[in-house]
């Protein structure tokens, strides 16, 4: 018989560890190769992790809510080997003693723990990757311990540490000058007057945490500026309107608004390729794919953002077929870790839930987000060959949030008219 290790799965490149939610399977249990034994979650999506192999759970070393890095061993799984196809760094021989390396690990923890005694925060735990990377650049405990965490319970990640470094200008002082020359802030929070018997209590539920926190950071590190145009979207909404039960009959596919619009960005930001990019310290990065993310609402009320990878290389109907399987697999739960990764810029569709126009904050760590409006009709002034006329138009506020770190306003606004030409300039004669 073998011994085999259940290991935290990598979940994408950006992924270094996950939560544990559930165990589907306890000690003891029987399990079969690629069923389901956990439910885990990144800051991105929960997922499933299956058994590598058949055979009976031995050992379980995390619990739920649990922080797990990717790469560590979650649990022991005992097989006879039979019909497993198992990879063989996976296997333990069996006159190993298999509880050695845990406890050597989880001592190191603890004394780790143990020598935080006299930092800002004592309590706080650091990782293994986080204590390896202050040792390397010759961080204080004491100062790695004041790095504003942004992980689950504001635990300090690997990014904040990097991040932390590229700005670090001095040493931090120590606790006991720093007590003599920092005062505790003066303002008070307002109290919140609580009715007992007719207000309640609801709990943030794990993902509205994380997008409250992603919301916070984005706006504590974006100086956000607010662009807006309004576009007459008469002829994109009346060939659409036309063609879109005869686009159903020949792909079998919807054709919303959508893939138009995503469309429509794509070219712009071919035509603006720095508002494609991302801020690193004082390094700009100029992404080449360009990967648009959808913020979609989920049945639960909360917020994701599924990506259309490489838009600029898709024609409509490709388009489409993206958009509508990622819509769908939001709204069923299912989608993969890898459809909500990667994206270099962001759309909201407001319009959706009636709203004119909407202020969006940018999804780190890009730097630029759109709002698309609800489309509406209204009397406007146009003017053709015969002069000015009046006429009933279809209209769209459009509005784009930059960071003014990187993006200025002509470039915001060159970029923002772009999109909104390519939409007032749809060619009503296009063919599917």
């Amino acid at each position: 018989m073998s011994v085999i290790e259940l290991k935290m799965p990598k979940m994408g490149e950006s992924i270094s560890e996950a939560t544990i939610i559930n165990w589907l399977k306890q000690v003891g249990d029987t399990v079969e190769q690629d069923e389901s034994i956990l439910e885990i979650a990144t800051d991105k999506v929960d997922s499933e992790v299956p058994a590598p192999c058949n055979g009976v759970i031995t050992k379980i070393f995390c619990q739920p809510n649990e922080v797990v890095n990717v790469g560590n061993v979650m649990a022991l799984i005992e097989t006879s080997g039979k019909g497993n196809d198992i990879k063989k760094d996976n296997i333990i021989k069996e006159d190993v003693k298999i509880t050695a390396p845990i406890e050597e690990k989880k001592s190191t923890v603890a004394d780790t723990t143990f020598k935080l005694h006299n930092s800002p925060n004592p309590d706080a735990f650091l990782s293994p990757l986080v204590i390896s990377i202050a040792k390397k650049e010759n961080l204080s405990i004491e100062e790695v311990q004041s790095i504003p965490g942004t992980g689950t319970d504001g635990r300090i990640r690997k990014s904040d540490v990097i991040n932390y470094i590229k700005h670090r200008q001095y040493p931090l002082q120590s606790r006991q000058q720093e007590q003599t020359v920092v005062q505790k802030p003066t303002y008070k929070a307002p109290p919140i007057s609580f009715v007992e018997g007719k207000d309640r209590i609801v709990e943030m539920d794990r993902m509205r945490t994380m997008i409250a926190d992603h919301m916070v950071y984005s706006k504590h590190t974006s100086p956000h500026v607010t662009s807006y145009i309004e576009a007459d979207v008469t002829t994109m909404v009346n060939w659409r309107n036309n063609i879109k039960v005869d686009f159903f009959e020949k792909y079998g596919e919807k054709l919303t608004f959508t893939p138009i619009f995503v469309e429509a960005v794509a070219k712009a930001v071919q035509a603006y390729p720095m508002i494609n990019v991302s801020v690193d310290g004082k390094k700009i990065v100029v992404h080449k794919d360009v990967n648009i993310g959808m913020a979609t609402a989920l049945p639960s009320g909360n917020l994701i953002v599924p990506v259309v990878k490489n838009a600029d290389e898709k024609n409509l109907l490709g388009l489409a077929k993206n958009v509508n399987h990622l819509a769908n697999s939001a709204r069923e739960n299912k989608l993969k870790p890898e459809e909500i990764q990667g994206s270099t810029f962001t759309i909201s569709n407001v319009g959706t839930f009636g709203s004119l126009m909407g202020t969006p904050i940018i999804n780190q760590p890009e730097v630029a987000i759109l709002a698309l409006g609800i489309i509406k009709k209204r009397a406007e002034v146009i003017t053709t060959e015969k002069g000015d006329e009046i006429a009933i138009r279809s209209m769209m506020y459009l509005s784009l949030s930059f960071d003014h770190r990187v993006v200025d306003g002509f470039l915001g606004g060159s970029f923002l008219r772009k999109i909104g030409d390519e939409l007032e300039a749809f060619d009503p004669n296009r063919k599917i």
